[in-house]
């Protein structure tokens, strides 16, 4: 084997790890997409189970935020504050039990530290859980604000009534945002007043474009102010924050791109060059 085909061999190993590694990417990304219904299933599995335990043992009273978390992480309604803290209360309690054997094996001074403190992780991790799905609703809401917002002005302009457009808009329309409206027009059909069902709509979507909105609905209710200018100018806005964001999301990016062209796809390059120079100087 000459040194030629040496070098060609290790290129191409290196451009195949390149490409590996996108392609380990996109598999994460199907296999995610393909077991996240398996996933949720074993987790309502497991948070029914946690909610009796702490029902048996008793679960404290919730704190008054306890219910707009709720609603802001997408949780059905039915979820009530007082299941959520039986939950928390069972996690504790399970989380203390699984350490027992480890703390056993500690000195007493360390076993009296390490239970309680295990017992706490497990009561206020799901306060965690919570905060990082609001997190990543009001991102993905954010993403879609804008488009939804054009259709809405849109359909109002055409001469719709404000509870038409909000239908036909979450009716024609995927995504999170559209699911939400379709939600607040069939309360609205089922007689729940408006004002109620755009507050439930803000506590589930606690974007500053959506409290924008729903005063601006009022305002239209109430004092018949044209709903068009006030859906033009907050699309603007949302368009806006979705550049910022998406320019954001890609400045953190070009690091890890340029890392993998640094250390795969330079040298694969470089080493097929030097394969050629080498031959063609034997």
């Amino acid at each position: 084997m000459t040194l030629a085909t040496a070098l060609a061999g290790v290129a191409g190993a290196l451009a195949a790890a390149g490409l590996a590694d996108l392609a380990v990417v996109v598999a994460r990304a199907r296999v995610a997409a393909a077991s996240a219904t398996r996933e949720r299933g074993r987790a309502a599995r497991w948070v029914a189970a946690l909610t009796r335990l702490g029902r048996r043992i008793g679960a404290p009273a919730a704190p008054r935020d306890l219910g707009a978390r709720l609603a802001a992480s997408g949780l059905p309604a039915t979820v009530r504050t007082a299941d959520a803290m039986a939950a928390k209360a069972g996690g504790g309690v399970v989380a203390a039990l699984a350490t027992m054997p480890l703390a056993g094996a500690l000195p007493t001074r360390l076993a009296l530290v390490v239970l309680p403190g295990a017992a706490a992780a497990g009561f206020f991790a799901p306060d965690l859980w919570l905060a990082r799905r609001a997190r990543r609703r009001a991102a993905r809401a954010g993403l879609e604000l804008a488009d939804v917002l054009d259709l809405l002005r849109v359909g109002v302009e055409a001469g719709l009534p404000i509870g038409r457009a909000l239908e036909e808009v979450g009716r024609r329309r995927s995504g999170l945002v559209a699911a939400e409206l379709r939600a607040l027009a069939a309360r609205l059909q089922l007689g729940v007043p408006r004002a109620d069902a755009l507050r439930l709509l803000q506590r589930r979507l606690p974007l500053p474009a959506i409290a924008v909105l729903t005063a601006a609905v009022q305002r239209a209710d109430h004092h018949g102010a044209p709903l068009g200018p006030a859906l033009h100018a907050l699309a603007q806005d949302a368009r806006a924050d979705r550049a910022r964001r998406l320019h954001e999301q890609a400045a953190a990016a070009a690091p890890r791109i340029q890392l993998a062209v640094a250390l795969l796809l330079v040298p694969a390059v470089l080493l097929f060059v030097a394969a050629g120079l080498v031959h063609g100087l034997a």
